[in-house]
């Protein structure tokens, strides 16, 4: 029987054999379908609260796409950036 040095865990296998790849994946995955989940919801509900007797809601304004879009990207390089810290 192997000693452990003391202060160590033991590393649990990867769930049902998948690797740190595919889990990162599908809960990049899972994250996203919930937070795209809740922002269209947020939306339809203010656009709902805003619009009058069930009409169409304004269009989105390009310079305020283009903002959420520069946020997004913002976003997506910080998590990026969290990858490269060893």
């Amino acid at each position: 029987m192997a000693v452990k040095p003391a202060g160590t865990q033991a590393v649990a296998p990867a769930a049902a054999g998948m690797s740190w790849k595919t889990q990162t994946y599908l809960i990049g995955a899972a994250v996203g379908l919930l937070l795209g989940l809740l922002s269209a919801y947020l939306f339809v509900r203010a656009s709902q609260e805003n619009a009058k007797f069930d009409q169409m809601p304004q269009k989105v304004k390009t310079g305020d796409m283009m903002k959420l879009t520069l946020s997004v990207l913002t976003l997506v390089r910080q998590i990026a950036e969290m990858g490269n810290r060893g």
